[in-house]
């Protein structure tokens, strides 16, 4: 169980470090993903920069708990997850934003993982 755990929380952190990347290297290939135009002086900078901070940190974090083997840095993209999936929410209810259920869903599938991962498994000192 704790293999398979293990592997549940190494396979998003590991999307999510190539999702950062790509934001970095290719924005223009990856902004239609997340239904994006690519903007450009201030906004393009914001755009790669946040996203890529974003993602980078996302997967950082998680490879970090798995590897030092720590909860505190669990909760980093948690976090950031959960907040994302509201704020995704807030988007559709007061702004007129398409409902984007399938990034909701991934959002707290993996947020539900890392907190059953910062509960189960074990941590150093």
């Amino acid at each position: 169980m704790e293999k398979l755990l293990k592997l549940l929380v190494l396979l998003p952190a590991i999307f999510f470090l190539v999702t950062g990347i790509r934001w970095l290297v290719a924005p223009a290939a990856i902004a239609p993903t997340f239904g994006l135009t690519l903007a450009d002086g201030l906004g393009l900078s914001s755009q790669i920069g946040d996203m890529a901070g974003f993602f980078l940190t996302l997967g950082s974090c998680m490879l970090i708990a798995l590897i030092v083997e720590r909860r505190s840095w669990y909760y980093p993209p948690m976090m950031l997850l959960a907040i994302t999936a509201v704020g995704r929410v807030v988007a559709w209810l007061l702004h007129d934003a398409t409902l984007a259920v399938s990034q909701i869903v991934v959002e707290v599938i993996v947020a539900l993982i890392l907190l059953v991962a910062s509960r189960r498994l074990p941590q150093k000192g």
